[in-house]
């Protein structure tokens, strides 16, 4: 059974690959408006936003990396909803496939699109002179913390690729998420913000994941942030795959 899933979904993953192959253009989409972001507040507003770092970039770019993976995942939510409405799902029960592999296809693409804008995002940050003291393994741990990052994001947005009734529904579902990050310690120290934005800024998961990040770029301890991070993807990522593999069921039943 495993290797007939993994078959399936190696399958499946080569034919969303292809479309994506077709259609370079949604990577550099994806990339276009966080890199926009980072230019702005580099050159625009970096000189009055004081954060105690001796670079903006090197302070900004953690809180750029999680706009661009939430920003890529609208597209895993449109490719869902196309294949849905044009009938491509019914057409898969009708072969032997297993029945996880087709989301499970979307998902991986989602990931190997999303790593990729996230390379074309750093490249133009170290350009702007984005520079780190990380060595291979506190890359190896950002990594890890993005993949795991982008994996949640995925899953949630199969949700509304399974469910909207309209494209626009499908992928207007990420622009909240987009927006996260501005209320965090992604763009400006949390000790700035008043009372109660402050109070909501230092417990959602944009700012201990943000956190995270920047101090395995900057070498520092990371103490508790990466586990509470980690603990944040994990849990939207268990959570976001049930109501996704229910809603999954309910459609092709």
């Amino acid at each position: 059974m495993n290797r007939h899933f993994l078959g399936d979904t190696a399958v499946l993953l080569g034919r969303s690959l292809r479309h994506i192959t077709r259609s370079p253009d949604t990577i550099i989409t994806t990339a276009i408006m966080p890199i926009a972001f980072m230019l702005l507040f580099v050159y625009v507003f970096g000189g009055a936003i004081e954060t105690g770092s001796d670079s903006y970039v090197n302070y900004l770019l953690p809180g750029i990396l999680l706009i661009t993976i939430a920003s890529g995942i609208s597209y895993t939510a449109y490719r869902l909803f196309l294949d849905m409405q044009g009938g491509i799902f019914e057409r898969f029960q009708s072969m032997p496939i297993a029945r996880s592999a087709v989301l499970w296809a979307h998902v991986l693409t989602s990931l190997v699109a999303n790593l990729t804008s996230l390379v074309v995002v750093v490249g133009v940050a170290l350009l702007m002179g984005f520079r780190t003291g990380a060595g291979v393994l506190g890359w190896l741990a950002v990594v890890g913390i993005l993949v795991l990052f982008t994996l949640a994001l995925t899953w949630i947005a199969v949700i509304p690729g399974l469910t909207a009734k309209s494209v626009d529904g499908a992928s207007a579902f990420s622009y909240p998420l987009i927006f996260l990050p501005f209320i965090s310690s992604a763009f400006v120290p949390t000790e700035s913000m008043p009372g109660p934005v402050r109070a909501f800024a230092e417990h959602q998961p944009v700012t201990s994941i943000v956190n995270a990040i920047r101090d395995l770029f900057t070498r520092q301890p990371v103490g508790t942030d990466i586990w509470t991070a980690l603990a944040w993807c994990a849990g939207i990522l268990v959570v976001a795959y049930m109501f996704a593999n229910i809603s999954y069921r309910r459609r092709i039943s």
